[in-house]
């Protein structure tokens, strides 16, 4: 009860905060009940002057802090939570916060690597971008007599405490949606918060997202235009994450991009196929390529950094993914219907030629335009629509990867209006499908099939025994019974005596219900 009201009070506060900024204006009355809209114009009342301008749900999210930023990215990832327009609004939800002192990042510095910052560094500079969960300074260290640069990214303090907080106020809320809303349900609010807050706890233990630079690296050491910058393992913990500074020219810098003769239609396509390649052929990628967080170095190489936020596609999505784009392509709605059956997403109670339907209604306008104009993305949302229809539930990595992709070609049609998005990813998708879905790939999965059963085979003799020793007990079970010790007998004699005593009391409280209604009954 205590916790309740606890978690109440502070939501009150960011319904306050939400009124204040105007969120609540821009919410069609016509769609909430009699005393929502009461609500509604009490909400009203209190909204600042000039809070209509401007986006006045970004507004109100950065006033509340670190964890109400982040769910506001995470929710901009989720057009199915959230709707399409509200995602697109916080699409532009900056993660800026002002940096927290020079003194205190030093402190968090020395504590965690064990040893004073003058001691770990030749130099550290100030801040040089911060966010809601970390910044960054850069810095210099001494290898063999060199100096070198860093990148060093410094947890915020305290900002665990934070988190924890407000997540236990979101899952309060999406548990008390889910125990009202048949909607809420569908939409799977417990897992969106769950979801949310396994990525924050990643993002939050920057040993982590080490460890997915690293892992990335080794993916992508033979790619042509893609690399990730390397870590400073030595000067990495849970709270400091050390790695090779990284000179190029940001993607969002179009005047240098522009100054150094950069061929930007070479550009966008490095930036499609790096990241289909990751997606498919890794199916591990960086889910937050947004400009900002991409560099072309002097080699002409793309270079990643941040990577708090990471997808990770399994082989039947990836197979899924692969297939329903080769559908498309090539008019195949029946077979992109039974990709979605077999994968397990649409129910069997459904209608496969049904579904076949709707699925062409989504891809027979792409053959009526011209290649600049077709949006991988846009077909993939549109896809994720219409299998709502069809009771698909929520595939969070799925809609991870489309948003990702719609982030990732925005940039690269940035850089070339007139980008034929399927030209670029034909070769990339063709060689997946060519060595997972052809000959090979089928030879690859029987030879990882005959491993498999080798497995349950060898393992066969350890189950036969443990099945023997099962059976015999369960035969001594039989002939003698179930045998408790005292110490059992007791315990359940305890538990017997509460429940009688609780019996009891029920049965009281019924006695004196009945006793004050005839009563009651006898006055009348």
């Amino acid at each position: 009860m205590i916790s309740a009201v606890t978690h109440i009070a502070r939501l009150v506060r960011a319904g306050f905060v939400f009124a204040r900024e105007g969120v609540f204006g821009v919410v069609d009355p016509g769609l909430v009940p009699p005393p929502g809209q009461l609500a509604l114009k009490l909400a009203r009342i209190i909204e600042r002057p000039g809070a209509k301008s401007g986006p006045r749900l970004s507004r109100a999210l950065t006033r509340l802090g670190p964890a109400y930023l982040k769910l506001g990215q995470f929710l901009a990832t989720r057009p199915d939570v959230v709707g399409v327009a509200m995602a697109r609004d916080l699409e532009a939800l900056q993660d800026r916060l002002p940096p927290f002192a020079q003194s205190e990042a030093e402190a968090v510095i020395a504590a965690s690597l064990e040893r004073p910052v003058a001691q770990a560094f030749a130099s550290l500079g100030p801040a040089v971008a911060a966010a809601s969960i970390a910044q960054v300074h850069r810095g210099e260290v001494t290898r063999d007599g060199v100096r070198k640069s860093v990148a060093v990214k410094v947890l915020r303090p305290n900002v665990a405490t934070r988190f924890r907080r407000d997540l236990a106020d979101f899952f309060f809320v999406a548990h008390n949606a889910e125990a009202h809303s048949a909607e809420a349900r569908r939409l799977r609010l417990i897992e969106v918060i769950n979801t949310m807050s396994r990525s924050v706890a990643i993002e939050m233990d920057l040993r982590l997202e080490a460890a997915a630079m690293s892992e990335m690296a080794e993916n992508t050491r033979d790619d042509p235009d893609f690399r990730v910058p390397a870590v400073d393992w030595d000067r990495t913990t849970h709270n400091v994450l050390t790695m090779e500074w990284i000179d190029g020219i940001a993607l969002n810098d179009h005047a240098r991009l522009a100054q150094s003769q950069v061929d930007l239609p070479d550009l966008g396509r490095k930036v499609i196929q790096s990241f289909l390649r990751h997606a498919l052929r890794d199916g591990f990628f960086h889910a937050d390529m947004h400009p900002g967080n991409l560099f072309l170095d002097e080699t002409g190489r793309l270079v990643a950094v941040d990577f708090g936020i990471m997808g990770r596609l399994g082989l039947k999505e990836r197979r899924f993914l692969a297939e329903i784009l080769l559908g498309f392509i090539t008019r195949d709605y029946r077979r992109v219907a039974e990709v979605h059956f077999e994968a397990g997403y649409v129910p069997g109670h459904h209608s496969v030629e049904n579904f076949a339907q709707a699925i062409r209604a989504i891809g027979e306008p792409i053959h009526n335009r011209i290649a600049e104009e077709i949006s991988m993305a846009k077909l993939l949302t549109l896809l994720l629509e219409v299998t709502g229809l069809f009771d698909m539930q929520t595939r969070p990595e799925l809609i991870l990867l489309q948003k990702t992709m719609v982030v990732v070609e925005g940039v690269a049609r940035g850089f070339d209006p007139k980008l034929d998005i399927w030209k670029v990813a034909d070769p990339v998708v063709r060689e997946w499908i060519e060595r997972n879905l052809g000959p090979i790939g089928r030879i690859q999965g029987a030879v990882s099939g005959a491993g498999d059963l080798g497995r349950v085979l060898a393992g066969l003799p350890a189950i036969a025994t443990r099945s023997v020793t099962v059976l015999e007990q369960l035969e001594k079970m039989t002939r003698e019974g179930v045998t408790l010790s005292p110490e059992s007998i007791a315990a359940l004699g305890r538990a017997e005596g509460r429940k009688s005593r609780w019996r009891t009391v029920a049965l009281w409280i019924i006695a004196a219900t009945f006793i004050g209604i005839l009563v009651a009954v006898r006055q009348i």
